[in-house]
């Protein structure tokens, strides 16, 4: 698995039709700091992720064997979001703590 930020959405009307009804993002692949690298990919979400968060990505053949779904012809799935990362003992991320109310932006 990878971890990657949501940094949007993919909308396509005329698609495989194992693919109606599922949702596609944009993903931005990141380092072990947390910081972006310049490497993107389009991934089916079967967690109901949002923008900006963090999120588990699994690829190959793993992406288009999720259970409970039909096999779909996907390179990467979204199986998961982050709630907290810590490198060497040390936070990274925090889910929580990246929430900013609208008032507070």
């Amino acid at each position: 698995m990878q971890i990657a930020k949501v940094c949007g959405t993919v909308v396509s009307t005329h698609k495989e039709p194992s693919l109606r009804g599922v949702k596609l993002l944009l993903l931005q692949f990141l380092d072990e700091k947390g910081q972006p690298l310049p490497r993107y990919e389009v991934a089916a979400d079967s967690v109901g992720a949002g923008l900006d968060e963090w999120v588990l990505v699994t690829r190959g053949s793993a992406a288009r064997q999720s259970p409970g779904s039909e096999m779909r012809p996907v390179d990467a799935l979204v199986v998961g979001i982050i709630d907290t990362v810590s490198v060497d003992n040390r936070p990274l991320y925090s889910k929580k703590d990246e929430y900013q109310s609208p008032l507070n932006r």
